[in-house]
């Protein structure tokens, strides 16, 4: 029971992406192809911090005519249009995470093997507001990032 709520409500979220992606696409001129609504499904599903190349090798198994330069400009729009977040790590690969329908969070980040860590604390993002508060600020978004090593690096 709890296993097809879980199912129909990212099916509901994936719906909703797409027309959100649909609607940006038209904006821009663009065309919505199969294709597209591959890399979109293949991202929400994929679950963690995502690098293209990962993406790809991911999509291509069940979708060889899909190459990586499509993967790469779609994840591309689907951050343009709000639906990713890029996470780059110095010279490390860029990593890209689903943003819509999220629950803010925010990173702990490996400097040496690369591993994040999603972190959600209500007491920094009262932190954060009262600090924007105080110095009459009006914040829009944020990023919150911590950079160190992880308890396996150590």
């Amino acid at each position: 029971m709890i296993i097809n709520i879980i199912i129909k409500t990212a099916i509901m979220v994936i719906n909703k992406a797409q027309d959100i992606f649909r609607n940006y696409l038209r904006g821009k001129g663009l065309r919505n192809t199969r294709q597209r609504e591959v890399i979109l499904d293949a991202f929400f599903f994929a679950d963690k911090h995502i690098t293209v190349e990962e993406l790809f090798n991911a999509i291509k198994v069940k979708h060889p005519e899909i190459g990586f330069a499509t993967v790469h400009r779609n994840v591309g729009l689907l951050c343009e249009c709000g639906l990713a977040d890029e996470i780059k790590i110095g010279n490390k690969k860029t990593r890209y995470e689903p943003k819509y329908e999220q629950r803010h969070h925010d990173h702990l980040i490996c400097l040496k093997c690369g591993e994040f860590t999603e972190v959600k604390d209500e007491k920094i993002e009262r932190l954060q507001d009262k600090l924007a508060e105080a110095n009459n600020f009006a914040p829009v978004r944020h990023k919150l990032e911590i950079y160190g090593l992880c308890k396996k690096c150590r």
